[in-house]
């Protein structure tokens, strides 16, 4: 018998493709899905079910609601980071980060990346394969339900570019924001790029999904951003500042920009005046990430004087600047930090 996974299906696509399957039964698989998407339940308990035993055992026998298997969970305090084994042996990593108003989750969209941003550890895997939807849903199910861990917001900051992976992100958030299933609002969920600017212009034009865009920045000088970012040769800063002011106009939104501060390279007062320049003209929110610890380095965190040194120079000429204290970063959850465990190629290079 054909199996449908919950986890690839909004609500009424899922009760649309069990009555396809059986003939009937389209309210009993709608239930089914309200009951496992919100509360982890899978039962005939409703009233409806009471003579329709064989329904609950026709849609239970063809409905995939199978979690991935847990590789590892590491603590830091209240951030946890998660790692997933997918059926084909590789490891997703997301975590769930505290924050001031409930809990974040941070997911994955790809396993590596093919960006190559040489600040981040997932940068330097390469691209290993894209993940499904049903492997992104998979992650924040697991932690807000399985787990219990309550997530108020979801942010595409995982391992991968989920520009590079648009379709299948799409799809995942449709039914992360299903009303009949996780009801997470759009205005719940960010999706960040290092600079795919052909899916930034697409999603401008997309009114249905009113999702968060940030955007990773990180130099607003031309070789040294090609140094960080290599993508940056392709689609320059010229570029980038276009699609932001097209992405402001078009959803009348603001756009977050990510900068990770590294010491030395992007962190003077220089540097920050070149960004506030940059910027002139958009509508945006600056989020300031100091670099954090990786396997064999080449960059360093700025000391904590100089980061509020840049901050406030931000402030002062009147940007909005978001400053977190960093976390997770002894368990390698943090930003920059996803994608440290070794995947199946990298064993089988080992052998």
């Amino acid at each position: 018998m054909a199996m449908i996974s919950i986890f690839s299906h909004t609500a009424a696509e899922f009760a649309e493709a069990h009555t396809i399957l059986h003939g009937k039964g389209k309210l009993h698989a709608l239930q089914l899905y309200r009951q496992f998407m919100k509360k982890g339940i899978w039962e005939e308990s409703d009233p409806m079910f009471k003579n329709a035993g064989h329904l609950f055992e026709k849609i239970s026998n063809s409905t995939d609601r199978e979690l991935l298997s847990v590789s590892s969970l590491l603590e830091e305090g209240d951030t946890v980071k998660l790692i997933l084994s997918t059926p084909d042996g590789f490891l997703i990593e997301s975590v769930v980060i505290p924050m001031q108003h409930g809990k974040t989750l941070c997911v994955s969209s790809q396993v590596g990346c093919r960006m190559g941003c040489t600040f981040c550890e997932t940068g330097r895997m390469g691209l290993l394969r894209n993940l499904e939807p049903s492997e992104i849903v998979r992650q924040v199910y697991h932690a807000h339900i399985h787990l219990g861990h309550a997530i108020n917001n979801i942010v595409f900051m995982g391992m991968g570019e989920p520009f590079d992976n648009y379709d299948s992100v799409m799809k995942a958030i449709d039914i992360l924001t299903d009303q009949n299933g996780l009801a997470f609002g759009m205005g719940n969920i960010t999706v960040s790029t290092s600079g795919k600017l052909e899916a930034v212009y697409r999603l401008a034009e997309d009114q249905a999904r009113g999702i968060n865009l940030a955007i990773s920045l990180n130099a607003v000088q031309s070789d040294l951003r090609s140094k960080l970012m290599p993508h940056n040769r392709k689609e320059g800063l010229d570029a980038i500042y276009k699609a932001i002011f097209n992405y402001n106009q078009k959803k009348n939104r603001e756009v977050l920009v990510g900068y990770v501060l590294m010491k030395g390279i992007n962190d003077s007062l220089e540097h920050a005046q070149s960004l506030v320049e940059f910027l002139q003209g958009l509508r945006i929110k600056v989020n300031l990430i100091p670099y954090n610890p990786q396997r064999n380095d080449r960059f360093k965190r700025p000391e904590e004087i100089a980061i509020e040194r840049f901050s406030n120079h931000l402030q002062a000429a009147g940007l909005k600047v978001l400053y977190r204290k960093t976390k997770g970063t002894s368990i390698m959850a943090a930003c920059g930090q996803l994608g440290g465990k070794k995947q199946p190629s990298d064993l089988s290079k080992e052998n």
